[in-house]
C-alpha cells in the first residue's frame, strides 16, 4: 500500500494551491482528481491561443487580495472587463430594447491564457508530478496515525489504496457528503451541514462564442445583454486584450431541470444571439457550451435548482478539520470569506496547507 504525507482529493484552484504549498516546503503530497484534466470548476477550451473560460471568468483586484497576489507572484496579465456602450434587454415577448449599460462596480478583470493560467502557473513551480487524474476517492477510513484512502467505485473493489498522515478534502462539501463513504461514518450534524452547503456554479450552464470580429462594438454596444426569456438569461462581451478574436459569453437562463440536450441549447443560443446581435452573431467561428449540472464531479440531484442568489459559505459545521486534525476541509465552499469565488478557494487552500 502506497503511503504519502499527504493526500489532497481534488484538482481544482483549491487542491492545486495547496499542493503548491507544500511542495514548497519539501512535503511528500499527491492530488486525486476524478476527471481525466485538472482544474475542477475552472475549464478553458483553445481556440487560436485564447482560452475561453466556461467557470469562473473574473477576478476583482480591489477586493481580491489573494487572486490579485498570485496574478502577480505567478507574472499572468490581467485586462479589464469590456463594458464600454449601451446594453440590450430583452423581454418576455422577445422585444429588445437598448439601456444603459451596467459596469461592475468594483471593476472586474479577466487573465489572458484564462483562469487556467492559475493553476498552469502554480502547477509550474513543481506539482506536475503530484497529480493522479482519473482517480476517484470513493471512501476515506480513519486510522489510529492517519487516513486510508480507497480510490474507484463503491459498488466495486478499489482500484488502489493510500494512506497519509493528513488527508484535504479540496471539492464541494456536498460533493463530498455525496459520493465519498467516511468510516466511520461523520456525526449526523456534520453530514447535514456537508449536505446542505450549495456547490457555486453547480446548477449553471455557461455558453462561450468566439468571432473575427466585434460587430456589437461598430454598434456601440457593449456585448452586455439581459433576457427575460431565454434560453440565455446574461450575456457579456467575451474578448481577449488585443485583437481577434473576440467573443460573447454569458449564462443560461433556464433551469437546470428544464435544459435540454446540448445540441439544442447551442441551436437556441445561437438564435437568440441573432435576435440580439444581428445575422453574424449565429455564425461563430467556435461556440463552446458547458452545463455544469450535468457534471458528475461537480453537481449533486441537490444541485439541479440553481443559486440565484450568491450563498453565505462557511467551514461546514464551522469545523475545518476533523478526526483528530488528520481530515481538513478546503475549497471555496468552505472559505468562510469570499465563498463562492476564487478568491475564497485561496482563502481555503492556504487555511488547509497550514493546517498540515
Amino acid at each position: 500500500m502506497e503511503e504519502v504525507e499527504t493526500i489532497i482529493i481534488g484538482a481544482g484552484l483549491s487542491g492545486v494551491a495547496c499542493a503548491a504549498r507544500l511542495v514548497a516546503q519539501n512535503r511528500s503530497v499527491l492530488v486525486l482528481e476524478a476527471r481525466s484534466r485538472i482544474g475542477g470548476r475552472i475549464l478553458c477550451p483553445e481556440h487560436q491561443d485564447f482560452f475561453a473560460d466556461l467557470g469562473p471568468s473574473w477576478f476583482w483586484p480591489m477586493v481580491n487580495p489573494e487572486v490579485s497576489a498570485l496574478v502577480q507572484d505567478l507574472g499572468v496579465k490581467s485586462y479589464p472587463q469590456f463594458e464600454q456602450g449601451l446594453a440590450l434587454f430583452e423581454t418576455k415577448d422577445g422585444h429588445v430594447q437598448t439601456v444603459s449599460g451596467c459596469p461592475m462596480e468594483p471593476p472586474a478583470f479577466r487573465l489572458e491564457g484564462g483562469m487556467m493560467a492559475l493553476v498552469k502557473g502554480l502547477l509550474a513551480r513543481g506539482g506536475e508530478n503530484c497529480i493522479r487524474l482519473d482517480h476517484p476517492v470513493c471512501e476515506i477510513r480513519r486510522l489510529d496515525h492517519g487516513c486510508r484512502v480507497s480510490v474507484g467505485h463503491l459498488d466495486q473493489p478499489p482500484r488502489c489504496e493510500l494512506t497519509a498522515s493528513n488527508v484535504i478534502l479540496a471539492l464541494p462539501p456536498r460533493l463530498a457528503a455525496g459520493s465519498i463513504l467516511f468510516t466511520p461514518d461523520l456525526s449526523y450534524d456534520l453530514s447535514q451541514a456537508m449536505l446542505k452547503a450549495s456547490t457555486w456554479m453547480a446548477g449553471h450552464a455557461k455558453f462561450f462564442a468566439l468571432y473575427d470580429r466585434a460587430s456589437w462594438r461598430r454598434l456601440g454596444l457593449s456585448g452586455q445583454a439581459f433576457s427575460q426569456r431565454g434560453p440565455l438569461g446574461e450575456i457579456h462581451d467575451g474578448s481577449g486584450a488585443g485583437d481577434t478574436p473576440y467573443g460573447l459569453t454569458g449564462f443560461a437562463g433556464i433551469p437546470a431541470l428544464r435544459r435540454k440536450d446540448e445540441k439544442t441549447m447551442s441551436r437556441d443560443i445561437l438564435a437568440q444571439l441573432a435576435q440580439l446581435f444581428g445575422s453574424g452573431a449565429a455564425q461563430p467561428l467556435a461556440l463552446y457550451y458547458q452545463d455544469w449540472a450535468t457534471e458528475a464531479f461537480t453537481a449533486t440531484e441537490y444541485d439541479k435548482r440553481s443559486c440565484h442568489n450568491h450563498p453565505e459559505f462557511y467551514p461546514p459545521g464551522g469545523r475545518t478539520s476533523i478526526w483528530n486534525n488528520t481530515l481538513h476541509f478546503a475549497g471555496t465552499e468552505t472559505a468562510g470569506q469570499f465563498g463562492g469565488y476564487l478568491e475564497g478557494a485561496l482563502v481555503s487552500a492556504r487555511r488547509a496547507a497550514a493546517a498540515v
